[in-house]
């Protein structure tokens, strides 16, 4: 199976969806290669970066649960590698 190197961007607005994001990062963790987490208090928003590498199809996935939690947004940028 081929696989590409993505960066997820996430965005969490309501900390009470952050146990499902992480259970959600969890379950795909095999394909994460790291993750930073910024918070930003003077807008009282997360910044989450996740780098992985997995099939498209298993980034897509990853990026729909995520953008489904109320109060998180997700975005994913792809290598051409």
């Amino acid at each position: 199976m081929e696989t590409r190197v993505a960066v997820i961007g996430i965005i969490v607005e309501n900390k009470e969806s952050v146990d499902s994001l992480n259970a959600i990062l969890s379950e795909y963790g095999e394909f994460i290669i790291g993750r930073m987490g910024i918070p930003y208090a003077k807008k009282n928003v997360n910044c989450i970066t996740v780098v992985v590498d997995a099939a498209q199809d298993t980034i897509n996935t990853l990026c729909g649960k995520i953008g489904k939690l109320e109060g998180i947004s997700s975005k994913a940028a792809y290598s051409n590698v």
